[in-house]
Formats: structure tokens, sequence, C-alpha cells
């Protein structure tokens, strides 16, 4: 790919691109070696309550399977107990397990809200992304 961009892969600021761009593309993926359900486990709480829980404004990054271009943004997670909850610091890791796979925005929103649905049987949850994605802004076509 560098020959085919820049023609001279071995000048200095190039020569060690390709062992950076392996380690980044290792860490951006790192989520298909990640279970989210062992992260929500350990996480469960019996609650005798059911008020709307919410964690907003998730810093959230990812990768576009199309163009392989960063998206990013924030990511709100609400839903209402049905007598368990999650410890709220592990929404923000199921978000991350996710986000650090290919993706597309609208496969996101579903994967955080399913393991939530299936761990603690809320009454109902819902999952907002609001992303800058690159490949719109760059001109990925």
């Amino acid at each position: 790919m560098l020959v085919r961009i820049d023609k001279d892969p071995e000048r200095d600021g190039l020569r060690h691109t390709p062992e950076r761009m392996e380690r980044s593309m290792l860490y951006l993926t790192r989520g298909y070696q990640e279970n989210p359900e062992e992260t929500l486990l350990g996480a469960m709480f019996d609650v005798a309550y059911d008020e709307m829980v919410i964690a907003k404004d998730i810093e959230m990054s990812s990768l576009c399977e199309h163009h392989l271009l960063p998206f990013f943004g924030k990511v709100h997670v609400a839903y209402i107990p049905q007598g368990k909850v999650i410890g709220l610091s592990k929404i923000p890791r199921l978000v991350d397990v996710f986000a650090r796979r290919l993706q597309v925005q609208e496969r996101l929103t579903t994967q955080i809200a399913e393991p939530i649905e299936s761990a603690i049987k809320p009454q109902g949850v819902v999952v907002v992304v609001e992303a800058l994605h690159m490949c719109m802004m760059m001109g990925g076509d």
C-alpha cells in the first residue's frame, strides 16, 4: 500500500510505518478478543426499584468496516431495571468491547443493547450513538 501511495517506503518517515500500523490495528480491533458477556459477569446486582438507569456521554471511537477510517463520538445507554442492575463502570467497558471491532454505527447500537438485555432482562433498554464519521467527512466512497 505504501509503495502505491508514496513510491519510497524506505524513507525515514515511512520505514517503520508497517510495524506501527500493525500494532495500531491490533489495538483498535482488540474487541474481537474480548467476550461481552464476561465483561458484565460479577457486576450485576439485585435491586428493588424500577427507576431508569442512564449512562451518558460515554466516549467511543471505532473503525468503519467499509473504509477502515475512524468514527468517534458519544454513546448514551439507558434501561429500566427489573430486579437487577449492571455496575455503571461496566457499561463503558461494554461499549469499548464492541467499538474495538470493525463496525458500522447501526450494528454497534444493537450489539451494546443485546448483552444488557440478555444479562439483566430489563423492562427496556435504549442505546443512542452520536458519531462523526471520517469516511463521510474526508470523502470516502
